[in-house]
């Protein structure tokens, strides 16, 4: 089973469009009897989702499924508490939780739709994609 972590962007797009490749993604995490991917979350990842799904111009997400989706990630998700920091994303420092998370959480990929505000494709062996190669990636390991 793959370790991965999920920027917000990612969770954002899929709840704002069910037929994507990041609504893919999520539904692949909220069905681990497929035994394809786990979630790695941090507190401070988990607050970023609940904040920034609670501004204004989201509000029309339907509310039902932001919730379903938050409860289920609170729940099932396994939780890292980084030790370490990292300063390794410039353009954004925010976005070195989801480094921090994924290094010490042993993750094997980062899926992310801002793939340009990470130092590159990998790091400490973490392979960075937007979902699409992440979806195709995973697919290699199905259809072997």
């Amino acid at each position: 089973m793959k370790k991965i972590v999920v920027d917000t962007n990612i969770v954002v797009s899929a709840l704002l469009r069910a037929e994507s490749n990041p609504a893919l993604v999520i539904s692949l995490i909220m069905r681990p009897d497929l035994g394809l991917c786990r979630i790695l979350l941090s507190e401070e990842i988990f607050t970023e989702y609940k904040e920034v799904l609670s501004r204004p111009k989201f509000k029309k997400l339907n509310t039902k499924a932001v919730n379903k989706l938050l409860g289920y990630l609170k729940k099932e998700a396994s939780w890292i508490k980084p030790e370490t920091s990292i300063n390794a994303i410039k353009e954004d420092p925010a976005d070195n939780k989801f480094l921090e998370c994924a290094v010490e959480g042993g993750a094997d990929y980062i899926i992310t739709g801002n793939t340009k505000h990470f130092p590159s494709k990998k790091f400490r062996g973490i392979t960075i994609l937007p979902p699409g190669e992440f979806l195709a990636e995973i697919a290699k390991t199905v259809f072997k």
